[in-house]
């Protein structure tokens, strides 16, 4: 029986060159479909967590009426409204500074006619009437609109399940395509060391033993290349969170993922290395048995 791990010269074939490349490819894309997907589930958790709960009262300029009887109408409205646990409202300064990124530098924010906004923090488990409600506050405050964050959320949701969808869809095709690879650098090894695995097969040495030399190749040379596919990912998403950055105050999601996400996307190499091994197992016991 051969005692060597490695008496088949794989690091020489054309399969150590090109695959820590093609695997390399495959984790950099895989690291950014599942960062993506990370992303937004963290950006949908962050918003749900600060708006879930919550209403907003818009009361927009009408002429003839001021703005604080309108004001504390609504206010009145609301505090008398069972289930709500307060109602504040957003001080003129604070509109002017979530406008004016949009308007950019030198717009005159503080002549804009802007609507008055009242936030509204619902007691734990309320169940409002929010049509009877809207009702109640338009006909105290003419021209008042409630804005259900529930409805708004929804669709946030909807968006990330969307995203999650399509990053699993390429998470898979790369998985395919990685296993493809791997058959094709495994069948093609089979075919340069022929004559050396009937040699080893002539002095005792099983399927599972020239299969497990296989599959080593193959979790080496995924594993390296994927480490540097992690690399430029990461490096991508670092310069793209350094761009959002730059952007200033644009109330755009920050690129920021917990440490819990940021495991996972390092775990992408070795995943793909363990699938590369057990993609290259398959093969090379499939390949053998054709063999005379």
């Amino acid at each position: 029986m051969p005692r060597s791990g490695r008496d088949l010269p794989l690091a020489g074939d054309a399969s150590a060159r090109f695959l820590p490349w093609v695997a390399g490819a495959m984790v950099f894309l895989a690291t950014l479909a599942l960062a993506g997907a990370l992303l937004a589930q963290t950006v949908a958790a962050r918003w749900h967590r600060d708006l879930a709960g919550s209403l907003t009262v818009e009361v927009p300029s009408r002429p003839g009426i001021a703005a604080p009887e309108r004001e504390r109408a609504a206010l009145a409205v609301l505090k008398e409204t069972a289930g709500v646990a307060a109602a504040e409202l957003v001080p003129r300064s604070r509109l002017e500074q979530l406008v004016a990124p949009w308007l950019g530098a030198g717009a005159h924010v503080a002549e804009l006619p802007l609507p008055s906004l009242i936030e509204v923090r619902l007691a734990e488990n309320a169940s409002l009437d929010l049509a009877a409600l809207g009702h109640r506050l338009t006909a105290a405050a003419p021209g008042a609109k409630l804005d259900d964050h529930a409805l708004w959320l929804a669709g946030v949701a909807a968006v990330v399940r969307a995203v999650e969808a399509v990053a699993l869809a390429v998470v898979a095709l790369i998985a395919v395509l990685c296993a493809v690879a791997v058959g094709f650098a495994v069948r093609t090894g089979l075919a340069i060391h022929r004559d050396v695995v009937e040699v080893l097969h002539l002095i005792g040495a099983r399927d599972s033993y020239i299969a497990r030399q296989f599959a080593g190749h193959a979790f080496r040379m995924t594993l390296k290349g994927g480490i540097i596919g992690l690399a430029a990912a990461v490096s991508l998403v670092a310069a793209l969170a350094e761009g959002r950055g730059a952007l200033g105050p644009l109330p755009l999601p920050e690129i920021r993922l917990s440490v819990a996400a940021w495991a996972m996307i390092g775990a992408v190499p070795l995943a793909a290395a363990v699938f590369a091994l057990l993609a290259a197992l398959a093969t090379v016991h499939r390949q053998l048995k054709r063999m005379p």
